[in-house]
């Protein structure tokens, strides 16, 4: 952003130029210490910034409810993880904010397990592989050869775009609109949002086509610290045949390991019990998160997610989970946690899902009379 004449710009113009300039240095950060599987989501539009005092840190936020909604965990040098927590709780609680870490690994689970006065709770869990493993689990599972085998029999190929070519293509943004019309939920934000397509630097895509057409793709973003990946999206449009998604998956894959990746996940599988801990949970979480699981599947099919990632034989699942600066857990921070992804009250959204639900199903009984 370049300032007006004189060397002043308009309050809009100077809060954007501030918001581009924060951008910039979480990026380097990230690309520095970036550990976290979601490390590089704090980039996203709408996301918050923090930045150390010492200038070697950063912590990515949405505010909400009073709780500041941390995306995984600062991202700094590990040995100055603790410290670096500790400094942003400080600053939050000047501001008059609660912390909660979504999506915490293992490296700040550690450092707050069994203290006092910080709750955690299990989310779910996070499947890993070794992407130079994956040629030999194909090998291995006559499953995953059928699904890659029924695309290609279909006519889909694979190939990764560059950036540039996958930013400025139509197709692809129509490819998502179709997707996102699907969703039992209105589009989603923070650590789910949707418009990667508009900022791919650092990003990999990998595009579908059934003959000439793009049909999905998929966006991986890097975790640098661990040299590995993060399936960010896959996404299908209406013409994506089975086997697509494991398709995209398996070029992935390949091209990661080729480029020296040592790590990879599809990210968090919401309510999964596979990696355990969920006996930590507060007994009123553990019955909210098991109605959910039971009778949310007009809005979000956990299980089937679960289930997906699972026959991809992952080589372990990675407990994911909610930090809260407090002695418990209350409800307050699950409220806080889905306002940050729906982006307003979190009601209005279930409220604007079933609407969409119903008039998706009418729209389908229609047709079905036609």
């Amino acid at each position: 952003m370049t300032p007006k004449a004189g060397g002043s710009c308009s309050t809009r113009e100077c809060r954007i130029a501030s918001e581009l300039s924060d951008v910039a240095r979480a990026r380097e950060l990230v690309l520095a210490h970036g550990w976290n599987a979601t490390a590089y989501q704090i980039v996203n539009p709408g996301m918050a910034h923090w930045f150390a005092p010492a200038g070697d840190a950063v912590v990515g936020y949405t505010d909400w409810s009073g709780v500041r909604v941390v995306a995984g965990a600062p991202v700094c040098a590990v040995d100055r993880l603790a410290a670096v927590a500790e400094e942003f709780e400080q600053a939050s609680h000047r501001s008059g904010m609660a912390v909660c870490y979504f999506g915490a690994e293992a490296r700040l689970e550690a450092i707050y397990r069994g203290a006092e006065n910080h709750a955690r709770v299990l989310l779910g869990a996070q499947p890993v592989w070794e992407p130079a493993h994956w040629p030999a689990i194909v090998a291995s599972s006559a499953s995953i050869r059928a699904q890659l085998n029924r695309a290609r029999n279909k006519d889909v190929s694979v190939a990764e775009w560059t950036a540039a070519r996958a930013e400025a293509s139509p197709e692809l943004r129509a490819i998502l609109g179709e997707w996102l019309s699907t969703r039992g939920l209105p589009p989603l934000h923070f650590l789910i949002e949707p418009d990667t397509l508009s900022s791919l630097r650092d990003r990999r895509v990998f595009v579908a086509s059934r003959g000439e057409r793009p049909v999905a793709f998929l966006v991986a973003s890097p975790v640098p610290e661990r040299r590995g990946w993060l399936v960010e999206q896959f996404v299908r449009g209406r013409d994506a045949v089975n086997g697509t998604t494991q398709l995209m998956v398996d070029a992935a894959m390949r091209a990661v390991a080729e480029g020296g990746a040592h790590y990879a996940t599809l990210g968090l599988a919401p309510l999964s019990r596979r990696a355990g801990f969920e006996e930590h949970n507060p007994l009123w979480l553990r019955g909210l998160l098991g109605w959910v699981r039971a009778h949310g599947r007009r809005f979000y099919n956990f299980d089937g997610l679960d289930a997906f990632k699972a026959r991809l034989q992952p080589e372990r699942w990675d407990p994911i989970f909610a930090i809260a600066d407090a002695a418990r857990f209350s409800p307050r921070f699950l409220y806080a946690i889905a306002g940050a992804f729906s982006g307003g009250p979190p009601f209005v959204t279930v409220a604007r899902g079933l609407v969409r639900a119903a008039s998706t199903e009418l729209r389908w009984l229609a047709q079905g009379r036609s």
